[in-house]
């Protein structure tokens, strides 16, 4: 029988849904926002590379006071500035886009200091007998998040045209941000324990034999795809029919395949069967972009969408788990578990960077629907590359060192 959440853990997950919301009501419609404005792909790339390098820099800097000071502050800070945020889009309106890549950046840093603190406390709050349950349990409440938060704002954009739509759901998104500070003051205060290794990262890289010279590449490559589609399949949506109330429908669909198969994937697949699972994944996440081939269309958008929430769980679900399983693998490791989150992060905001340059180098000179469709295509079957470095973490169990809780 699957062993319990803790009750930290589910108030952990309580944060992080609130914060989820916050974003999902008004994150997919920010690159569309700037777009309206401006009709550039390039000021809409410009302003995701920036939030990716800085959320990155952020981390590695962050890491130093979530190891030796008290982590929930950092929490607080991330969330708190993520309202700032929505804040400042609402206070310069129609302006935000002369402004575009400083509003990246203050987004970067909100997503830094909030996802290194919780990272390192859902180490603490979860072991590997509870870890694929915390992760289906957080797919499916993001998955929840996603479905009817999107739609909501699409429908309210709609209904009040435009501008006014806009700012009724940024002020939404900064009340929630503030009820999740106030519910994170439930969580226990966790100190911090040692000293911050500022090279730990490429220490690892550069020793033979460290596992982590297999387990990087991998999340360099999930990065790769997360970078590009995080923010482009919404703008597509949006571009191909013009509509924000169609692209809240997206994401309610979407989102509603999501939970379903979030919920099916973390309580049904074992850990012997990651290895074929994540293989399955990986493969059919790039299958259905090939729809977009044909037609770049809300039906073949649909179609990709639908048939990524059906497949992504057995691809993020192993992802996640054996990293951590494998930060808590011994003493020592646990101990150093801010140094490798911190390396996680470094490896998925590489990917992110690296997808996000292939788009800043492609789309000057062709942003075409099929160009598009090329780059969506070369980036999504990237983590196939990732589950063949994955491969020695799924096929054996990884020792086992349980958290604090």
């Amino acid at each position: 029988m699957a062993k319990a959440l803790g009750k930290q853990a589910v108030l952990l997950l309580i944060v992080q849904t609130l914060y989820g919301v916050g974003h999902a009501l008004s994150g997919l419609f920010v690159p569309v926002y700037l777009w309206k404005s401006s009709q550039s792909y390039m000021i809409i790339g410009w302003f995701t590379f920036a939030q990716y390098a800085l959320g990155g820099l952020t981390f590695w800097l962050a890491g130093k006071w979530v190891k030796e000071h008290n982590k929930m502050n950092s929490l607080r800070l991330g969330i708190a500035l993520s309202g700032l945020f929505y804040c400042v889009v609402l206070l310069l309106g129609e302006n935000a886009i002369r402004y575009s890549i400083l509003l990246g950046m203050l987004s970067g840093i909100a997503m830094g200091f909030f996802w290194i603190a919780f990272n390192v406390v859902y180490f603490e709050v979860t072991d590997p007998d509870t870890r694929d349950r915390f992760n289906g349990t957080a797919g499916l409440l993001g998955s929840a998040a996603g479905m009817f938060a999107p739609w909501i704002s699409g429908m309210l954009i709609t209904s009040m045209q435009g501008e006014k739509g806009y700012r009724l759901i940024f002020t939404l998104s900064l009340i929630i941000f503030s009820l999740s500070v106030v519910l994170s003051f439930w969580l226990k205060k966790r100190h911090g324990e040692g000293k911050y290794n500022w090279m730990h990262g490429v220490q690892q890289l550069l020793q033979k034999g460290s596992p982590w010279r297999r387990m990087f590449p991998a999340i360099v490559a999930q990065g790769v795809r997360e970078g590009v589609f995080m923010f482009l399949v919404g703008l597509t949506v949006y571009t191909a029919t013009k509509d924000e109330s169609k692209l809240g429908m997206f994401s309610l669909i979407t989102s509603l395949i999501a939970l379903i198969s979030f919920w099916i994937a973390g309580k049904w697949i074992k850990k012997d069967q990651s290895k074929w699972a994540m293989l399955v994944g990986v493969i059919m996440i790039a299958i259905v972009i090939l729809p977009l081939f044909w037609k770049v269309s809300f039906v073949t958008l649909l179609c990709l969408g639908i048939g990524t929430s059906l497949f992504i769980p057995l691809y993020n679900i192993p992802m996640t788990s054996r990293v951590f399983d494998l930060i808590g693998q011994s003493e020592q490791s646990a101990r150093e578990r801010e140094e490798f989150i911190v390396l996680r992060e470094a490896g998925l905001t590489t990917g992110r960077l690296l997808g996000m340059a292939s788009y800043l180098i492609l789309l000057p000179l062709n942003d075409s629907p099929l160009a598009i469709t090329w780059l969506l295509f070369a980036v999504g079957i990237v983590p196939i590359a990732g589950w063949w470095f994955m491969k020695p973490f799924l096929s054996v169990q990884v020792d086992r060192h349980k958290g604090k809780s």
